[in-house]
């Protein structure tokens, strides 16, 4: 019961830095631009809705190897 006695847990602070040095460096947006964007958006354009998975080693190994059979 310690937690509940210090107060409630609050949300990590949004990462500001970073996201005016994607914005404005990385995307090179505009600052009108930037600050237009709703936060969704902004997560879509800097990767945030790309499909996540992982490949296990040896699929990839046998996808991609580092030397052909034919080669000596």
């Amino acid at each position: 019961m310690r937690a509940a006695a210090e107060g409630p847990l609050l949300p990590p602070a949004f990462p500001w830095r970073e996201a005016i040095h994607a914005g404005l460096f990385l995307l090179r947006l505009s600052p009108r631009d930037f600050w237009a964007l709703t936060p969704l958006e902004f997560h879509a354009i800097t990767g945030g809705l790309a499909p996540r998975f992982e490949l296990p080693l040896k699929d990839l190994m046998a996808r991609y190897p580092d030397s052909r059979e034919d080669e000596p």
